[in-house]
């Protein structure tokens, strides 16, 4: 058995215990204001535009991501967790959204988009969509989402603006840009 003499190690030193607790504590912090910032902005953007769904879709791996914050008109609407059609999100779809694209559907029946990405709006109860990137220095950190469920919608400038205003709120805070 070998016995060490590193501080770390040494029982009668709390520095690395306290040090491990007080990022702990920061992180426990960090994460805090940055779910309190998405919320906010989220059911400011639903409230501001007048519609059913505003969600956070965040991608935690190549493409891949789940809903992970929703403002709702109605519980009814609820997707939160969703993980989206991954075979419907692809590397071009990707570069798109990293180039900064806004997507702006009036009408999903209407569009012309592949079956698959109809298909999936469908499941989800979307008929109007708008879709606005997250961008951070690392790259596509998640996708801005507005849906409107109970019928069409014309999405004006000032709604595309809006929503891009949110999206940059929360593409350069320190809280996100951190996570």
């Amino acid at each position: 058995m070998q016995i060490h003499s590193h501080a770390e190690f040494d029982p009668s030193s709390n520095q690395p215990t306290e040090q491990g607790l007080q990022r702990v504590l920061q992180r426990l912090v960090q994460t805090m204001q940055r779910d309190a910032l998405v919320r906010q902005t989220t059911n400011r953007l639903r409230e501001t535009l007048q519609i059913d769904r505003v969600v956070l879709y965040y991608f935690y791996w190549q493409w891949h991501g789940q809903v992970t914050f929703e403002a709702l008109s109605s519980e009814e609407f609820s997707i939160l967790g969703s993980t989206g059609a991954d075979e419907c999100f692809n590397d071009e779809y990707a570069a798109l959204y990293l180039a900064g694209r806004t997507k702006a559907i009036a009408d999903i029946e209407s569009a012309s988009i592949t079956p698959c990405h109809r298909d999936f709006l469908r499941t989800l109860q979307v008929r109007a969509n708008l879709v606005v990137p997250v961008l951070v220095p690392k790259g596509l950190w998640g996708l801005l989402v507005a849906h409107h469920c109970q019928g069409t919608r014309f999405w004006t400038e000032s709604d595309i603006e809006l929503m891009q205003t949110g999206a940059k709120t929360l593409a350069t805070s320190p809280y996100i840009l951190e996570s």
